[in-house]
């Protein structure tokens, strides 16, 4: 089902979420998703953590497919958003995933609100901003961040143009969006379509301050990373494993961007057996 929140400064946010599955409480599992994607619940997902009986629930950042845009909001700005989305839900705790994109979010929160996010995980997670070439190295199309280096009004006039170079998929992320994540697929169609404002500010967010400190996140923290990503390549998931106390890294080195996401179901399982 999906819902809207009131957010504290008049947005609206759109919330997706499988209600209630089990007990009141089971666990509940905080869904973060990609550039660009509308925040829907992917049923690999819901799928995986109906084993452990968990309730999942996800939403469109600003700017995606019904939720208010919200120009210059950093990474962080999702801890706000989440905090309000779960008092709206009547929710305590969430177990934060997030994939690429959606990783710094994930992160972001587990940074600022260490007291409801018991733990994190992240796959194909985009690191924090350097400007030099190990952060870079690798990406088979960075023409959008690289916009995003000078800018949201050079973020949006890169993406009256912008197309997608299918060069950054291997040939097992094409089997899996053919295969098991063809939602995934067909979800961020969906969102390119609604426009180009959710992601824009996504890539500004990811190329600037992030507004939240790595360091903070003291909780249980898994890095998943293909080895032959060329979106966001392993090199970030080397660079986020240090910064993060309690980290741990699964280095998958035959997958790219979409087919990592066949670790989703030990992800949540990995996450869940930190209660």
């Amino acid at each position: 089902m999906s819902t809207e929140v009131r957010t504290l400064d008049g947005r609206a946010l759109v919330v997706h979420d499988t209600g209630v599955v089990g007990r009141d409480d089971d666990p509940v599992l905080l869904w973060h998703h990609g550039s660009p994607a509308t925040g829907a619940l992917l049923p690999p997902v819901v799928a995986a953590a109906g084993v452990w009986g968990a309730r999942v629930i996800s939403y469109a950042r600003p700017g995606y497919c019904g939720s208010t845009s919200s120009p210059g909001r950093d990474v962080a700005s999702a801890a706000t958003d989440v905090v309000q989305i779960l008092d709206a839900l009547g929710i305590d705790r969430v177990f934060a995933l997030g994939h690429s994109g959606g990783g710094p979010h994930a992160l972001a929160c587990a940074a600022l609100l260490a007291d409801r996010v018991p733990a994190v995980a992240v796959l194909a997670g985009v690191a924090p901003f350097t400007d030099d070439a190990p952060w870079w190295e690798g990406m088979a199309a960075p023409g959008g961040l690289r916009a995003a280096t000078h800018g949201r009004e050079a973020r949006a006039v890169y993406a009256l143009t912008e197309t997608f170079d299918k060069s950054a998929f291997v040939d097992d992320d094409w089997a899996a969006l053919e295969g098991p994540w063809a939602a995934l697929g067909d979800d961020a169609m969906q969102a390119e379509s609604a426009g180009p404002d959710g992601l824009v500010d996504d890539d500004v967010a990811y190329v600037s301050p992030w507004g939240a400190d790595l360091g903070a996140v003291v909780q249980p923290a898994l890095v998943v990373q293909g080895g032959r990503d060329r979106v966001v390549p392993s090199t970030h998931g080397t660079a986020l494993i240090q910064h993060l106390a309690r980290g741990e890294l699964w280095h998958r080195p035959r997958d790219g961007h979409v087919s990592v996401l066949a670790a989703v179901p030990l992800a949540i399982d990995w996450l869940l057996q930190q209660r």
